[in-house]
């Protein structure tokens, strides 16, 4: 007999099963993701991360989870330094193509100006916004 729960709360090893599972599931189907974190720091001048880019690398592909400019320094064309950066090493890789997602319409226009283009869009995600997909080849 199975049970299925709802929680908001699960524990990490109740994650990890999940994860195991469908890592194996997919290492059998496409084979293994390669899948390798990768981070572009942005640092005061103590060395503290005031901000940067955070993804990772997988089958081929940079995907980029968040970026983040600080209010002081946005205007300086800094989200476009961390993408070139990031598709650098994503390059260097072995990586053939990029993607993002934003709900900000700022941000998509930023991304555009480095060569992404939109692929998908989810309307209402937010309420009031769109949420957009963004691609890239590299």
């Amino acid at each position: 007999m199975t049970d299925i729960e709802v929680t908001a709360s699960p524990l990490p090893g109740e994650l990890a099963a999940i994860s195991e599972g469908l890592t194996n599931f997919n290492d059998a189907d496409v084979g293994p993701s390669e899948r390798e974190a990768l981070a572009v720091l942005i640092r005061d001048m103590d060395g503290k991360v005031i901000g940067g880019l955070s993804g990772y690398t997988a089958w081929g592909w940079l995907f980029t989870q968040w970026l983040f400019i600080p209010e002081t320094l946005r205007g300086e064309g800094m989200a476009g330094k961390l993408l070139s950066r990031a598709e650098e090493e994503a390059r260097a890789r072995g990586c053939h193509g990029a993607w993002i997602d934003t709900f900000s319409p700022v941000a998509c226009k930023a991304y555009m100006r480095q060569g992404y283009e939109i692929f998908g869009e989810l309307p209402e995600f937010p309420k009031g916004r769109t949420r957009t997909f963004l691609r890239k080849a590299l």
